[in-house]
């Protein structure tokens, strides 16, 4: 499993040094327009973003920063490419965190302003390397955006603010491949201590997205690897936070909502498990605490994986069984067990939350 790494807070949101794996986002609204970026901010929030982050690519969106801290809930960071005193002013106009890609803003005297600034502000930095973005100098060292390229464009920018006696650094070593993207965070993993920002970039289409971030954060997660995460979707950015934190729930990383286990059915079914899987979930309140529900539909694996869940049925021929934490508590026609499983499931969620 990974090392623990450096623990940094952005707007008080603690990343790395064993804190919960926060979420991220990204907005796509013009940052100039206050109100549409703030409404969007808010849909992210409530679909349960930690961080969100906007584009800053003239002054107009770093004044607009200052506006937009005052109406959200969530910290914000200032993504700049290319000018460097977009990030200085970024930071002046109250940006929690702000990201730069160290192979698109300039010489080193730059990035020394900005990190100057950012030091006076006490405003975390987090380093983010592309491949579609690598220095020309290292693509020619090692043939192209290769995972080598990547490593040592960051250690390079990491040598660079270290030298000016910053340390609250992030990192990130994206690209659209999913194995490149796994091995340059191993790589980058056993070099540093300083938490890593997760994702694949540029993943493509949603279906395509979808799989290949859940390849890609779900393999480094597993490993212990990633302190807050970012999946990149060419849709609507509350789908990024929802698949975001689906990764966390798979991994067990989160335990804040009905983990619903059900067979992927065969022959041997004699109700339609898909119509009572899609019952259930609509049924049970979403969000309102933890509990692994068993919907299985024949007697080959379903009584052993209905007893093995906080409540489960298993199914067989009309008919099915209700388990509660291993004990069958009650036999019946489908349905009234479905409807027996959602009754019973709601009043351990009400339990739960009296208890909390």
């Amino acid at each position: 499993m990974g090392k623990q790494t450096k623990q940094i807070v952005v707007g008080g949101v603690r990343v790395g040094g064993g804190a919960p794996v926060s979420v991220q986002s990204m907005t796509n609204t013009d940052t100039r327009d206050v109100e549409a970026t703030v409404r969007q901010i808010e849909a992210l929030t409530e679909a349960g973003c930690d961080i969100v982050r906007s584009s800053i690519y003239d002054m107009d969106c770093a004044s607009a920063l200052c506006q937009i801290k005052s109406h959200i809930r969530i910290p914000i960071v200032a993504d700049i490419h290319f000018d460097y005193r977009l990030a200085i002013s970024a930071i002046e106009n109250g940006a929690d965190k702000l990201r730069f890609n160290p192979g698109n803003i300039g010489d080193e005297s730059r990035v020394r302003a900005l990190v100057s600034c950012a030091k006076m502000h006490h405003t975390p930095i987090r380093i983010g390397v592309n491949a579609g973005s690598i220095e020309p100098a290292l693509r020619r060292k090692y043939g192209g955006a290769t995972t080598e390229a990547m490593v040592e464009s960051a250690l390079k920018h990491v040598s660079l603010l270290e030298r000016e006696g910053f340390y609250d650094i992030v990192l990130s070593l994206k690209a659209s491949n999913v194995r490149e993207t796994v091995d340059a965070y191993r790589a980058i993993h056993e070099r540093v201590e300083y938490p890593l920002h997760v994702g694949v970039t540029e993943t493509g289409d949603v279906a395509n997205g979808i799989v290949k971030s859940a390849a890609g954060i779900g393999a480094l997660l597993l490993d212990g690897i990633g302190d807050t995460i970012r999946v990149s979707l060419t849709d609507d950015p509350v789908r990024e936070v929802e698949t975001g934190l689906r990764i966390l729930r798979a991994v067990g990383l989160r335990k804040d909502d009905i983990e619903l286990v059900s067979c992927p059915t065969c022959g041997r079914t004699r109700v339609n498990v898909m119509q009572m899987v899609d019952q259930v979930n609509r049924r049970l309140p979403h969000k309102k605490g933890y509990l692994k529900v068993a919907v299985m539909g024949c007697a080959v694996n379903g009584p052993g994986e209905a007893a093995d869940a906080d409540i489960g049925v298993a199914f067989g021929n009309g008919n099915g069984v209700l388990f509660e934490h291993g004990a069958q508590v009650y036999h019946g026609e489908a349905q009234e067990v479905v409807d027996r499983l959602i009754l019973r499931a709601n009043e351990m969620l009400q339990e739960q939350n009296k208890q909390d």
